[in-house]
């Protein structure tokens, strides 16, 4: 079980590295002698970028729960306690499409109700 879960663990951590240096921007060298106002990042943009991120990490983890759930029904040969796990891993992976798929949706839903 260590293993398993090592290789997984090692994987999420490929898998999402990539997103954290695509997050990085260059900057537009302005200096001084603008207009006072600030500019930076606001509060809903924060949110958003954040709940972007759970996301695209959520959508991982499900994309892998399929591939093991996937692992499981091909090796369990009509055992019915592998079957058990396996059919237990598919639920799994099902509702977690579904919060993924509804976690997106609410996030048009609220940017589109409160206008951001």
């Amino acid at each position: 079980m260590n293993k398993k879960f090592l290789i997984l663990f090692l994987l999420l951590v490929f898998c999402v590295t990539p997103i954290f240096v695509f997050a990085q921007e260059q900057g537009d060298d302005a200096r001084g002698g603008g207009a006072a106002g600030g500019g930076g990042p606001t509060i809903a943009s924060m949110a958003e970028s954040i709940a972007k991120q759970v996301i695209i990490v959520g959508t991982w983890i499900v994309v892998i729960m399929w591939v093991v759930t996937g692992i499981l029904f091909l090796t369990a040969q009509g055992d019915p306690g592998k079957l058990n796990a396996a059919k237990t891993s598919l639920f799994t992976a099902i509702g977690g499409t579904i919060l993924i798929i509804l976690a997106n949706g609410a996030i048009g839903f609220v940017k589109n109700s409160f206008g951001l």
